[in-house]
């Protein structure tokens, strides 16, 4: 069996497992009721996108010291990954926050900070998108891979550095999450980083083969 074979059945099994702990084995909790089952997805998509955005941040050094694509396919391919995430940590959030903060968006330092960041990656899609030059494309992009990962800390520490009503679910104890939820937790956050790595192998392994073949037919 092939390892991509082996991966997904993998990925497909964690996937599977994570649902049933995550609206079957993990309790309900006693005050926000059902809608805390989001947080289980929210805090894994989170979690995937930081990684995401910082396999990106060390690709894009790999591109500018070694000049080698393959690093550039890796960078690219887990930016796009990691915007998907994102954008569910930003679709997801405001979902919770509405029955439990009675808004949809505020500019707390974590949101804002987080939708600053989807915007950063952003553009980094967008500017691979207006460049041809495969050498600029990749170099270009390198920097902004590198410069904009220096949102991922700020967005991690800001319910440590300002006042913020983002709940914080690392603090010391778990967060105060109850063991069952703890271990929903920990399930969702393996099923989605095999998630990450399945999509991630499969994407990147895309852009190698496009990229082998306008070689090959620009060199008839």
């Amino acid at each position: 069996m092939k390892i991509t074979a082996l991966v997904d059945i993998v990925t497909f099994i964690a996937v599977s497992v994570a649902i049933y702990f995550t609206f079957i084995f993990a309790p309900l909790e006693a005050q926000m009721g059902s809608v805390q089952k989001i947080f289980y997805f929210h805090v894994a998509s989170a979690w995937i996108s930081f990684f995401a955005f910082f396999v990106t941040f060390v690709c894009s050094f790999f591109v500018l010291f070694t000049n080698k694509y393959i690093f550039d396919d890796i960078a690219s391919s887990s930016a796009e990954i990691g915007i998907i995430f994102c954008t569910i940590v930003l679709i997801t959030g405001p979902i919770w926050a509405k029955p439990i903060w009675g808004t949809w968006w505020t500019w707390d330092p974590r949101l804002t900070t987080t939708l600053i960041l989807w915007f950063i990656y952003v553009g980094y899609l967008m500017l691979r998108k207006f460049l041809d030059e495969e050498d600029k494309k990749a170099k270009f992009s390198a920097a902004l891979g590198i410069i904009g990962f220096i949102d991922v800390p700020i967005v991690f520490f800001s319910i440590r550095w300002w006042r913020t009503i983002h709940p914080n679910v690392l603090q010391q104890g778990g967060g105060g999450l109850a063991p069952d939820m703890l271990k929903a937790l920990l399930v969702s956050i393996f099923a989605f980083t095999m998630l990450y790595i399945t999509l991630m192998i499969k994407t990147a392994t895309v852009k190698h083969l496009f990229r082998r073949y306008e070689k090959i037919t620009s060199d008839r």
